[in-house]
């Protein structure tokens, strides 16, 4: 480094990986105050930048890893926004050779929560602190405030929470949408359960505009209507925003947009993640398991092009009170999106569990009530629940949820129905509803199911009249013995 290298102002926070998402996190970090070293991996885009949208900012264009380090202010934090996976674990690799004990390496990708955990030991280590933080927002939130999950080493939290808090988006009453989550990989772990309800979300709302569209024949103006309304009530979000403006756009032709778009869902892989997990806790994460199945279901084009003409649909077209309908879809809509949230939140408790997190579950639903894909007014209800009851099992237990779906459930019900009478597909609606029937009911079926595991494999059972953990067996068919087999709960 030369004298005068030397005695330039040193960067406050390094990026690596000058993509939508990296570059505008750099020019919201500098709108800030903070200055910003930056590198990519195709040094040209370094250059491309700097001549363009970095152009006299407070920012630090570098040639290679080494000149990034050297630009920085001690304890250096270097935010890498590269590919998740192992490009992640290749950039790590290449600044321990270069880092010191006491710097930061920061992963804001949509890493794996596994991973993060795996990084978060062995960056730790090698004497360094590491932090995996769930970004969400898009390229628009990126550059005005983003919601921000950050979880990792938590001796890394108070060197980059000024810079965190300041960049983040804000709640209405000014709280950042920012906090510590907790340690190794809990700030993934609940950027993942938020990308699963995005999922779930997603999927609610085109159920709800499939209902509209192909059993009321509803025209894309009067759906756009009816989303706009909707987003001035409960159900108001940026989901249900930014679905009024799709139904409302045309092209230059005067065509509406969306009705030229294929039926073929693409997805990243959050989604599934979040069902892996749920299968891995053993919790029925049967909402967004649909939402993810309905994309893939989506992906089959071909065959479903084939299978509708071997099977037609004959149904009736609706008969009755349109607008009454129309508003049992919003109420069908509010109740599977609670079912939603209350699923996600008992996958984060079990893996608070699992894991020995310390999670703040009305913290995260404030992180979630700016910047990010599924803000909503609906979250301040959910942080009201858990800042009253901390240790609450699910959110259905909580009287304002309580109250809100014994109202809903009635025409939850009749959407259901009608949908399936008339051939609609609700596989996140209708899945919602025997979720809420399943946990509502004293009584399920299992205890068939038991006897036949029993039956064919000695797997015992447990019985009403004994306490709980101890275990029977019958020799249901006088040839068996009295061995039987292991004991387990996935």
């Amino acid at each position: 480094m030369t004298e005068k290298e030397g005695k330039m102002k040193k960067a406050d926070i390094g990026l690596i990986g000058l993509a939508v998402m990296g570059e505008n996190l750099v020019l919201n970090m500098e709108s800030k105050g903070f200055t910003v070293a930056v590198f990519n991996r195709t040094v040209s885009r370094v250059d491309d930048f700097m001549n363009g949208r970095g152009k006299g900012k407070n920012i630090t264009g570098c040639g290679s890893l080494e000149e990034l380090v050297q630009s920085l202010e001690k304890p250096r934090k270097v935010f890498l926004m590269v590919k998740a996976g192992e490009a992640v674990d290749s950039m790590i690799e290449r600044l321990l050779g270069l880092l010191e004990e006491g710097d930061v390496i920061i992963d804001g990708g949509n890493s794996r929560y596994t991973d993060t955990m795996r990084r978060t030991e062995w960056v730790e280590s090698k004497g360094l602190l590491y932090i995996g933080t769930g970004v969400s927002g898009g390229e628009e939130g990126a550059l005005t405030g983003p919601s921000m999950m950050p979880g990792g080493s938590p001796a890394a939290w108070e060197l980059v929470r000024p810079i965190f808090q300041s960049i983040c988006a804000k709640a209405p009453d000014g709280s950042p949408c920012c906090e510590w989550v907790g340690e190794n990989g809990a700030g993934h772990f609940v950027k993942m359960v938020h990308n699963g309800i995005e999922y779930g979300d997603m999927q609610l709302i085109c159920e709800s505009y499939q209902l509209m569209r192909d059993l009321l024949g509803m025209s894309n103006g009067e759906m756009h209507e009816v989303f706009k309304g909707w987003n001035e009530g409960e159900l108001k979000s940026y989901l249900i925003e930014i679905t009024a403006d799709i139904l409302a756009y045309k092209d230059e032709k005067g065509e509406y947009v969306v009705d030229h778009i294929l039926d073929r869902a693409g997805q990243k892989g959050t989604g599934k993640w979040t069902a892996i997990s749920a299968l891995d806790e053993g919790v029925p994460l049967t909402l967004i398991g649909e939402a993810v199945f309905a994309r893939c279901l989506s992906a089959m084009k071909d065959e479903r092009v084939k299978a509708s003409a071997e099977f037609g649909k004959s149904a009736s077209p609706f008969e009755g009170d349109r607008a009454a309908f129309i508003e049992n879809v919003r109420k069908a809509l509010y109740a599977a999106k609670i079912i939603s949230y209350a699923q996600g939140y008992t996958l984060m408790r079990s893996a608070a569990a699992t894991y020995g997190w310390n999670l703040n579950y009305g913290g995260i639903a404030l992180m979630w009530r700016g910047g990010c894909i599924i803000r909503s007014v609906f979250l301040g209800k959910i942080k009201e629940a858990y800042d009253k009851d901390p240790a609450l099992e699910n959110l259905l237990l909580d009287p304002y949820f309580k109250e809100t779906v014994k109202e809903l459930v009635p025409a939850w019900r009749r959407v259901v129905a009608n949908a399936a009478l008339c051939g609609i597909p609700l596989p996140a609606m209708s899945s919602a509803l025997n979720y809420f029937d399943a946990y509502t009911s004293e009584d399920l079926p299992a205890n068939l199911l038991q006897a036949q595991r029993d039956y064919f494999g000695a797997h015992t059972y447990e019985r009403k009249d004994s306490p709980r953990g101890v275990f029977f067996h019958t020799n249901w068919t006088g040839r068996g013995g009295d061995t039987t087999a292991n004991t387990y709960t996935v």
